[in-house]
Parts: structure tokens; C-alpha cells; sequence
């Protein structure tokens, strides 16, 4: 997935570790929430080999398909592209490059509650989403331009 961001554009950048599940989840979520006004990006600080099944399914649910995704790296250059980096999770690091700003979202993670499969990756899907679309109107509120 080699996606080069449109300056033209508000461009947020979605980092998890493997960047096959929450901060795919993440990116499809707020692609639907802005339709097109935002450049969405994502990537992992050590990438796997594929999107998560469950976590693409669970979007499914919702309208959102993020089968064709591939994980990808997080770069310096991403990094520095983005008006934003989101980081989904405790255990992925980004530091900020050139001033941009970064911020961690402490996802619920329901594994810990011993909540498993898909009913586990449909609260995950829920917490992202609800903090997908209050940062899509947070965004729109600071473009004056409304989002679909």
C-alpha cells in the first residue's frame, strides 16, 4: 500500500505495532467518516504479513472493507507528511517529526477482561469508531468545511 499523501488535504496518520488490525480498523473507519476530505494513512512500527481477519470482518459489518489493505512500515517520512499521527495501543512508539503532532489512543483492549474473537473485535471496532468520528468533527470544525 503505497500511498502518497495529498498536501492539499488534511492527512492523518494511523499507527499501531503490526498495522493489520486497529490501525487498519482505524483508517477504514475514518475513510467512511470523512468520505475522501481527509488523506488517511496507516502503518506499524513492525508490520505483519496481512490485515487481521476478525478485525477486517468486523468492519465488514459496518460498511467498511479493509481486505485488500497490506501492512506497511511507518516511516519517517509518513510521519512527517501527516498533520496528525494517532497511535492506537500501549505498545507502539512514534516520535514526532518537524513539529507534527502525535497522539496515543488507549483502546480498550477487551482480552483483558477475558473477552475473545469476534464479540472482542467488535468492542475494539466500537471504541475506534467512536473516537474515529470525534476526531472527523474535530477536523471539519477546524477546516470549516463539513464532512459527509
Amino acid at each position: 500500500m503505497d500511498e502518497t499523501p495529498d498536501q492539499t488535504l488534511p492527512t492523518v496518520l494511523f499507527v499501531c505495532v503490526k498495522n493489520g488490525g486497529k490501525s487498519q480498523m482505524a483508517a477504514g473507519l475514518m475513510r467512511q467518516a470523512t468520505g475522501g476530505r481527509v488523506q488517511v494513512l496507516s502503518a506499524g512500527t513492525a508490520p505483519g504479513g496481512a490485515v487481521n481477519a476478525l478485525s477486517a470482518e468486523s468492519l465488514l459489518e459496518v460498511g467498511v472493507d479493509i481486505r485488500d489493505q497490506v501492512p506497511q512500515p511507518v516511516t519517517d517520512e509518513l510521519v512527517a507528511a501527516a498533520d496528525l499521527v494517532v497511535v492506537l495501543g500501549r505498545d507502539a512508539v512514534v516520535a514526532p517529526e518537524d513539529g507534527t503532532p502525535v497522539v496515543t489512543w488507549d483502546t480498550d483492549e477487551p482480552s483483558e477482561r477475558g473477552i475473545s474473537g469476534m464479540e472482542r473485535m467488535r468492542l475494539v471496532r466500537d471504541d475506534i469508531a467512536a473516537r474515529v468520528d470525534a476526531l472527523a468533527a474535530d477536523l471539519a470544525r477546524a477546516t470549516d468545511a463539513p464532512l459527509p
